[in-house]
């Protein structure tokens, strides 16, 4: 697994319930916006884009927590997503959650598995 991580960022680059790290990915040969983001402690990331329509979530760059702190929420159309599952919890997605991405933190620094994001 190791020679498929890839850096993506310093951990305390991503804050708790707050602004995330954006970051893209190459994917089938397109490159594709997508961010993590600190929640309870773990790291969580997803493609950058709502499950209603193909739009990224953050209303200004990093920001996709709602005011609550507890949601992930779509910028368009408030739609609010559970940011440890990515599981839309309200608003126009019909069950569709976010598409998420496998990463982990290691001595302090958060990678990306590669090997994921076709997957």
């Amino acid at each position: 697994m190791a020679e498929n991580l890839r850096l993506i960022c310093d951990g305390s680059a991503v804050i708790e319930s707050g602004k995330g790290v954006r970051f893209s990915v190459e994917r089938y040969g397109r490159t594709v916006p997508a961010f993590v983001i600190r929640y309870r402690g773990g790291v969580f990331a997803y493609f950058n884009e709502c499950a209603h329509v193909p739009a990224q979530l953050d209303w200004q760059p990093g920001e996709f927590f709602d005011d609550s702190k507890l949601y992930l929420i779509c910028s368009i159309h408030g739609a609010l997503y559970a940011p440890e599952t990515g599981r839309c919890l309200g608003g126009r997605c019909q069950g569709r959650g976010l598409k998420p991405l496998v990463v982990c933190e290691i001595n302090g620094q958060v990678f990306l598995d590669q090997e994921t994001i076709n997957g």
